[in-house]
């Protein structure tokens, strides 16, 4: 794990080395004022020598100034690099993530990416910077205090002949326990998050199904797993804190005891003896800090597998046999023996031997039953999936020898689930093409028949659109999904069932924009209604995973039955509703 997240610090490893020296240099300079308090005592105040009482003092002063001084930089730059380790992680998981297929996001989920990229990554870099002051701080000082501490009185310093040992114990049981407490800790911190990334992007389905106390009950179990969890695993490094500091206090009280014998006898001064207790002190306070060190490493242990897990996924889908140089010069798609599973180990296959060759600038319907994989088989089109078996070639070539820019560039998909962000309209639709003048964004609008509500709003193009577009109808954000996909000005069109919440009079209009202003175009369709894709070139009819018939609209009348049985219902219904 190391390894793979010592290149995240490039940039910040100087400040890292500064750090590290300033809390090394201001332990020498802490550990260096009890002697010269000793030399006070026992030669200073012993002999009346007030000249070297005051150049004692003033040399204490200035090294405790030194050590001041020391430790504002150490904290300082341990800052710097802390922060600039997690702004590195957390870009290389975010661009790491954007190379990632549909299918290894479905191996994290988007909660879990989304703890990781935050909760897991801050835990990381407040572990650099609690490490840069106590990893080094921690052990020189624990380490010099003891060698000074057995200098002044080697028969005292046997204390810690137990004392040391006995803490050491303590602190393995404690990680012993805490250790597989921390990944839980983390997983029901996914869960959480999950819980509310649904309730919140799912708002308008929560309340309309008045379903806010049962999202309540479910935001309560899961906050009340990861409440349960915290408590067990922060408990045992609560219950560490007293003990240790039962042991550090018996400590000091068994050194008063000996040592008081000690100087009663003659065989230690005062002098040597304060510092004694201050060496002491910095013995036991550092094996204090040890610990928390460990117990703290023990969770950004936990928290940097989690994100060197994202750092180190395989991206399914790559352009490892891509050719740079190629490009795609026309929309024509063909499937070659397809088959495709969700899951490798499923049983059955959600694409069953998808054979079909679609001429460049034809419109195509696909319409079929829910989950007949009309979704799933044009995703294969710009590899937002990868086929299992078979082929899929566009403009004459294997969708593999493009490398993925070049492909999805000359293909655009208006989506199921339309999605616009947060800005104006002008900017959502600069999606499709960033470099878009405006005369190119309003002739895209009328094709989609969004100019109409556009012109309606008081700023036009300058509209501010609410995160989701939840401040536009369905219908309206519909068509500025595909506006916004023209604009692209793509070799492939993909509609998913994209007119869904448009009139059939605007979905009309849409196509007949389409045929009129995207004339080599392959435009593909997936529609509900028949009449969306009655005047398509070819018409293929999907059920369970496999083309059932493909033809003209009059020909699937006639020898396709699911086909015929679709149009006659909804022609039906139109008779009704007329």
């Amino acid at each position: 794990m190391l390894k793979q997240l010592f290149p995240y610090t490039k940039g910040c490893r100087k400040w890292i080395v500064l750090g590290v020296c300033c809390s090394a240099l201001e332990s020498v300079f802490e550990l260096l004022l009890p002697l010269v308090m000793a030399d006070i005592v026992d030669i200073g105040i012993k002999n009346g020598d007030q000249a070297f009482i005051l150049s004692a003092g003033l040399k204490m002063v200035l090294m405790a100034m030194f050590a001041l001084a020391l430790g504002g930089g150490a904290a300082v730059l341990a800052s710097i690099a802390s922060q600039r380790f997690g702004a590195n992680l957390r870009a290389a998981q975010y661009a790491k993530v954007q190379e990632f297929s549909f299918r290894n996001i479905e191996h994290f989920s988007t909660s879990s990416l989304i703890t990781r990229l935050t909760t897991d990554v801050t835990m990381l870099q407040n572990t650099l910077f609690m490490g840069m002051r106590l990893l080094i701080r921690a052990p020189s000082m624990l380490i010099s205090a003891l060698i000074l501490a057995i200098g002044i009185s080697t028969q005292l310093s046997r204390v810690f002949l137990f004392v040391i040992p006995l803490i050491a114990v303590l602190v393995v049981l404690v990680i012993s326990r805490v250790r597989p407490l921390f990944r839980t800790l983390q997983e029901r911190t996914d869960d959480l998050n999950l819980v509310v990334q649904e309730n919140l992007t799912a708002m308008r389905v929560v309340k309309s199904f008045v379903r806010e106390e049962e999202e309540k009950e479910k935001f309560s179990q899961r906050n009340l797993a990861l409440r349960s969890t915290s408590e067990k695993a922060f408990g045992f490094m609560s219950f560490l804190m007293p003990l240790m500091m039962l042991i550090i206090y018996s400590t000091i009280i068994a050194v008063m005891w000996i040592g008081g014998h000690m100087v009663f006898d003659g065989t230690l001064l005062v002098g040597k003896l304060i510092s004694f207790f201050t060496y002491v002190t910095e013995i036991l306070i550092s094996l204090m800090m040890v610990s928390m060190v460990f117990m703290m490493l023990s969770r950004a242990i936990v928290c940097g597998r989690r994100v060197a897990e994202v750092l180190t996924e395989t991206p399914e889908i790559t352009d490892s046999a891509a050719d740079p140089t190629l490009t795609v010069e026309d929309g024509s798609v063909e499937f070659d023996h397809v088959y495709f599973k969700y899951h490798p180990t499923a049983e059955g296959w959600n694409l069953t031997d998808i054979n079909v060759s679609i001429p460049s600038g034809v419109t195509v319907g696909i319409l079929g039953g829910t989950g007949s994989a009309k979704s799933t088989l044009v995703s294969l089109i710009p590899r937002l999936y990868e086929a299992n078996e078979g082929e899929v070639r566009v403009g004459g070539h294997s969708i593999k020898e493009y490398t993925l820019e070049q492909l999805r560039d000359a293909v655009a998909m208006v989506l199921q689930k339309n999605t616009l962000f947060s800005g104006s309209i002008r900017e959502n639709l600069r999606w499709g093409r960033a470099d878009a003048t405006d005369e190119e964004i309003a002739a895209a609008c009328r094709a989609a028949c969004a100019e109409e509500f556009i012109n309606a709003f008081p700023d036009g193009y300058d509209t501010h659109i609410e995160q989701g577009g939840s401040n536009v109808s369905g219908g309206q954000k519909q068509r500025l999904c595909i506006a916004r996909a023209i604009l692209r000005k793509p070799k492939i069109l993909i509609f998913d069932d994209s007119t869904s919440a448009v009139d059939t009079a605007t979905d009309a209009r849409i196509r007949e924009a389409l045929r009129r202003d995207l004339p080599g175009v392959t435009k593909i369709i997936i529609a509900q209604r028949v009449s969306s894709i009655a005047d398509a070139d070819l018409i293929l009819v999907m059920d369970d995973g496999h083309i059932s018939a493909m033809g003209t609209h009059e020909e699937l009348l006639q020898s396709s039955s699911i086909y015929r049985e679709v149009y006659q219902q909804q022609q039906e219904g139109v008779s009704l509703h007329g």
